[in-house]
């Protein structure tokens, strides 16, 4: 299959190219699309063909559920059995934007399409590319991150290439997306309120709006054995080629651990990389060393880890070593991704 790529600027939309991006997701066709948050690969959500293609298009397993997106609230009650008031009160203050719910589904949402599940997870994007080709495309478009099963999610399209080319029918390219890590999950149908993915709208910003918003247990641990009721709670997920441990302390101690380590890692000829921040990059000894950004505003954090780990993956890092983060706020959805990508190898100082 030969994929086309087509650049699309945000702020002039070129309506001919939406619309024929629009017709192949119609016709049961892939498109990898911009979002707010990440890279979206796109397919018909009522379509069970064009979901299963999905899961082959990423190597994804298909017990992992699909979001639906959507770009206009009136559409979202034909795909799901009923709207709690919780879930209009959320819509409001957070929609368009990187919130996405789970409802019961409707009967028109193929189990293809949620992993075999009753509950449909919903997002309405605030990217203006993205709302415009899912009102081209029908309505509602099913998008996981448009990169290959278990590799860090592409934030530039030249990533999404470098995992879909030939794959899919079309490429999007809209360039650099804003926030750089995926939505944060909540569930609707639980007897509380239920973050199941932090991302950059928080508990305590969710709490602004709901009276009591409960956590999974699991988002900042292993994972259970148990089915997946949203993106990203099973399987290794946004994982480098190289072999990654998280380094938790005081910065000094982190930073002659991980000279340390690194050290021994060089003298075996092995290629070692360091995920730093501003504070911090010009301490270590090593091959390759990114800084992902200021503590003091960890969203600028967010935007740069995927896009640090591919480009470890492009200089061919064998080793890689990653600061530890907060846990309060974005942080916390910036280790929950660190932690599935280093499979929860964590090493306290």
């Amino acid at each position: 299959m030969e994929t086309k790529i087509i650049r699309i600027d945000e702020q002039h939309i070129d309506q001919a190219l939406i619309k024929e991006a629009g017709d192949v997701i119609r016709a049961g066709g892939l498109v990898a699309f911009p979002t707010e948050t990440v890279y979206g690969l796109g397919g018909d959500a009522l379509n069970p063909r064009s979901s299963e293609k999905i899961y082959r298009a990423k190597g994804r397993p298909s017990d992992n559920p699909l979001i639906v997106h959507i770009a206009d609230m009136e559409t979202l009650d034909a795909v799901v059995r009923e709207v709690p008031e919780s879930g209009r009160r959320l819509a409001e203050r957070f929609w368009p934007g990187p919130l996405t719910m789970i409802f019961h589904k409707a009967g028109c949402v193929p189990e293809e399409t949620t992993g075999g599940l009753d509950t449909v997870a919903v997002r309405m994007p605030s990217h203006p590319v993205a709302r415009a080709l899912i009102r081209a495309a029908g309505g509602y478009v099913a998008a996981p991150s448009a990169n290959r099963s278990g590799r860090p999610s592409p934030t530039v399209a030249k990533y999404v290439t470098e995992d879909m080319d030939g794959r899919i029918e079309m490429i999007l390219d809209g360039g650099d997306v804003e926030i750089g890590l995926e939505s944060t999950i909540i569930d609707l149908t639980a007897d509380e309120p239920m973050i199941l993915r932090p991302g950059c709208i928080t508990k305590q910003m969710l709490g602004e709006v709901l009276a009591d918003v409960e956590e999974d247990c699991t988002m900042m641990r292993d994972d259970s054995g148990q089915a997946p009721k949203a993106p990203g709670m099973k399987y290794r997920h946004y994982a480098p080629r190289g072999d990654l441990t998280i380094v938790a302390g005081e910065e000094d101690r982190v930073v002659e651990y991980i000279n340390t380590q690194a050290a021994s890692d060089q003298n075996k000829n092995k290629k070692t990389g360091v995920i730093a921040t501003d504070t911090s990059v010009a301490k270590y000894h090593v091959q390759v060393c990114r800084s992902a950004g200021n503590r003091e505003d960890e969203s600028t954090i967010a935007r740069e880890l995927y896009r640090i780990l591919r480009e470890f993956d492009d200089e061919q890092v064998e080793v890689i070593y990653a600061e530890s983060f907060d846990t309060a706020g974005i942080g916390q959805a910036i280790m929950n991704r660190l932690l599935k990508a280093a499979g929860h190898k964590v090493v306290r100082v």
